[in-house]
């Protein structure tokens, strides 16, 4: 079972779906707020289905490429960002959006990637203002420093979502200028069906997308 709604309204079948043993395609934030969130992840466990979050730039293969890179990478510091003016108007000027701005929508992407290339984020902490532009710092267990800056409301000619790992040896910069969004779709969609066929959840999950909204819900 695949949703593709408001994460209030997400948070009330997906728990339902789970305890019938659906496997379930969630959006983040899997809920509106952490106990909803909680809620789904726990009803996931519980079953024992499979889940799969769609955090979209996790199945481009120059994402892969990226954080592949990034094993080996010696990381000090970090910097983020994920920018597009899509909440000014249009389909994804909704109402969840426009009232709660960028850190439930954008922030997970960006705080998915550099939990995954600069290590476990310890603590994290936000400055300025969701609905129109927020900077998070996250420190990392392995001490290293990073930022992030999403922002749904500033006037871009094409969104933007650049990741760049400084350290010891040379930059590593991600870049999804060039992408073609389009092209993670396909693979989004055969690994969810290869996991609902073997039982095998390979993929971010429902536990990934609790632990990325803890995250946001630590921001002071």
């Amino acid at each position: 079972m695949a949703f593709a709604v408001p994460p209030a309204v997400q948070a009330e079948p997906a728990p339902l779906a789970a305890r019938r043993g659906k496997a379930l395609l969630l959006e983040k934030p899997l809920g509106p707020d952490l106990d909803a969130a909680r809620r789904v992840a726990a009803a996931v466990a519980d079953s024992g289905v499979v889940s799969q979050l769609v955090l979209t730039k996790r199945y481009h293969p120059v994402t892969r490429a990226f954080l592949a890179a990034a094993r080996d990478a010696e990381v000090s510091g970090a910097r983020s960002c994920c920018l597009h003016g899509a909440f000014r108007s249009g389909e994804f000027s909704t109402g969840w959006r426009l009232e709660q701005g960028a850190l439930p929508d954008l922030g997970p992407h960006l705080l998915d990637l550099l939990d995954a290339a600069v290590g476990p984020v310890k603590a994290i902490r936000g400055t300025g203002d969701s609905p129109t532009w927020l900077e998070l710092t996250c420190e990392h267990e392995n001490g290293a420093v990073s930022q992030a800056s999403p922002s749904g409301a500033v006037n871009v000619d094409r969104a933007v979502t650049r990741v760049e790992l400084f350290g010891a040896g040379k930059p590593l910069v991600y870049d999804t200028a060039e992408n073609d969004h389009e092209e993670c779709r396909p693979v989004l969609r055969r690994e969810f069906a290869t996991a609902v066929r073997t039982g095998v959840t390979t993929a971010p999950d429902a536990a990934r997308g609790l632990y990325l909204q803890e995250l946001i819900g630590r921001v002071v």
